[in-house]
């Protein structure tokens, strides 16, 4: 007794027909009809009532047909149990800053791109309020920002974190050897800023200015790999998230400044919407994404 054999059986019986069993196997019609006959013949008797263009299980055919079904239902399964889980695939959208994007999650990205070769991921770098407006929309799967913290009802929060936001500048500059630098010697600095609006820049400001000054930065950029340049460079000195610069803060090019300012701190946060159906692509990353910042603490 084949298994092509009992695919073909259990398919009559569901078709009533051999004609369209034939098309929907890929067999002649004559093929699907030799395989009947040879199972009827090993099982020694009839299986179909062939009566004009009508086919019918016989009373044996009834009682084979749920054994048969039975039969391929386990060998389909010992099959997915052979080949082991099926590969993960489809699209993943990260609705993010661009400060990660150039920072902390390259490597993360990288390492689930090799464990899932198959999904697609794109990041996304709104404002943050369209960032807010995209997950509500359901445009992204995931957000991951930084901000003071942030709770919503419709929002489940898988991580979040502190992050330092210092003066920074390279290790050349005279201001790197200096201590409790005032808000004045800081403001006449050549100043490199991300851009108005930025999350992290926002509470500086609002500490300026509760004691009268202004920032009036000579490069506004988003882009913080352009600024981090400058600061290597010695050009200017900037106001940055730590995870930004950590890596040159190690080697000792870059410094952090000691300012008469207090310390300021955001939160870092990894959320999806309640509602949102969970895709196994946004099961692994966050999964990926919670242990790799929990190492980096």
């Amino acid at each position: 007794m084949e298994l092509r054999t009992l695919t073909t059986f259990v398919r009559i019986a569901e078709t009533g027909s051999f004609s369209r069993t034939a098309e929907s196997l890929g067999y002649s019609q004559s093929a699907v009809t030799m395989q009947i006959k040879q199972l009827e013949a090993e099982l020694g008797t009839p299986l179909f009532d062939r009566i004009g263009r009508h086919v019918r299980l016989t009373q044996a055919g009834e009682r084979l047909l749920p054994y048969a079904t039975d039969i391929l239902a386990t060998v389909r399964q010992a099959e997915r149990v052979a080949r082991g889980p099926a590969p993960i695939s489809g699209k993943l959208r990260i609705g993010t800053a661009e400060s990660y994007v150039t920072s902390i999650l390259p490597p993360i990205i990288k390492a689930f791109s090799t464990a899932h070769p198959q999904v697609e991921i794109s990041t996304l770098t709104p404002t943050m309020t369209e960032l807010f407006a995209m997950l509500k929309r359901n445009d992204i799967d995931i957000m991951y920002f930084l901000s003071d913290k942030i709770d919503q009802p419709e929002w489940v929060k898988v991580s979040e974190h502190p992050e330092r936001i210092f003066f920074v500048a390279s290790h050349r500059s005279p201001l790197a050897r200096e201590k409790n630098i005032s808000i004045e010697r800081l403001l006449a600095e050549p100043l490199i800023l991300t851009e108005k609006g930025i999350s992290y820049r926002y509470p500086l400001e609002q500490y300026l200015a509760a004691r009268g000054h202004e920032l009036h930065p000579f490069w506004e950029v988003g882009n913080t790999d352009v600024i981090t340049r400058f600061l290597l460079d010695n050009h200017g000195i900037s106001f940055l998230p730590e995870y930004v610069v950590k890596p040159h803060l190690a080697s000792g090019q870059l410094t952090i400044l000691h300012t008469e300012c207090p310390d300021f701190i955001q939160w870092s946060q990894l959320v999806y919407h309640r509602h949102k159906t969970i895709t196994p692509q946004m099961t692994a990353f966050l999964e990926m994404m919670v242990d790799a910042l929990a190492t980096d603490e």
